[in-house]
């Protein structure tokens, strides 16, 4: 593929052979001029078998980029939804390395979408992070959102996950200092993941308006797309906040439909309700 640019809100980006699949796709989610949608489940929930089957069902729904969350005991950025998910992770044993493994099996139907694994330092140290970054790149994993890595203090892990061709993406909240922005904007790549409120995953009541002036103030620095969760739950929230953003993130929305859905219809019912969320970005 030759370079070419195109101009994404704002900014210009050069889709080249290198570029990473999460780059890519955001390139070509500009071209088309559509607005990304990022769907989080948790590994291993609500039963191992059914993870990878939910990752199809999630790119059937029209999601550009999935976050594989990993299981871990001391979630402390989510909410009760996602922590009751990783609760019933772990009593099936679900660690880090069966995450990968999902992924490589995913991997064998779809090369294509990008893949990101969400959670915390733990798994990882315990693993080991070479081990880890060498695991995650032959499984077919593109990113890490790590919570509890913050930008300032591993710049050599983000620098071995580029060095393999996978992104590190940062967090950045309504409280993020222009110091913290900066720091992001020169670590990160990928995407920029934006937490639209303050407090835990599954909260509420998100105030778009705001969300848009924020933004703007991480695009002074950040020149990356810009993807914004917690608190998105339906349509018309995700149609609004996809208006001031480059893609939009739904996580405990999607646990929940698997906990209040039979097991046997539950993958249809996260491929139909993401359906309803894809329409809505598209009209």
């Amino acid at each position: 593929m030759g370079q070419k640019s195109l101009i994404l809100a704002g900014s210009t980006y050069k889709i080249t052979q290198t570029m990473s699949r999460i780059s890519a796709t955001f390139a070509q989610l500009a071209a088309q001029g559509k607005k990304g949608l990022i769907s989080f489940i948790t590994a291993g929930d609500p039963a191992p078998d059914m993870t990878v089957p939910l990752m199809h069902a999630m790119v059937e729904g029209g999601v550009n980029v999935i976050e594989l969350g990993v299981p871990f005991s001391d979630p402390m950025a989510e909410g009760p939804v996602i922590q009751r998910a990783c609760e019933r992770a772990l009593k099936f044993g679900v660690g880090i390395r069966d995450v990968i493994g999902y992924v490589r099996e995913f991997r064998k139907a779809d090369t294509t979408t990008p893949v990101v694994l969400m959670g915390y330092a733990n798994p990882i140290e315990h693993m080991g992070i070479d081990a880890f970054i060498q695991a995650a790149k032959e499984a077919g994993v593109d990113g890490s959102i790590v919570v509890d890595y913050p930008p300032e203090e591993c710049e050599e892990f983000a620098a071995k996950m580029q060095a393999n061709g996978m992104d590190p993406i940062f967090l950045l909240a309504p409280t993020s200092t222009e110091e913290r922005i900066q720091q992001v904007a020169r670590v990160g790549s990928g995407f920029s993941y934006y937490v639209s409120l303050k407090g835990v995953t599954g909260a509420q009541n998100i105030d778009t308006a705001e969300v848009a002036e924020r933004i703007a103030t991480v695009r002074r620095y950040v020149k990356l797309p810009i993807g914004v969760g917690f608190g998105i739950r339906d349509a018309a929230t995700a149609k609004s906040v996809a208006s001031v953003a480059d893609a939009i993130v739904i996580g405990s929305r999607i646990i929940q439909e698997l906990e209040n859905t039979p097991r046997e219809r539950a993958v249809e019912a996260v491929r139909h309700f993401l359906t309803g969320i894809r329409r809505a970005l598209d009209e």
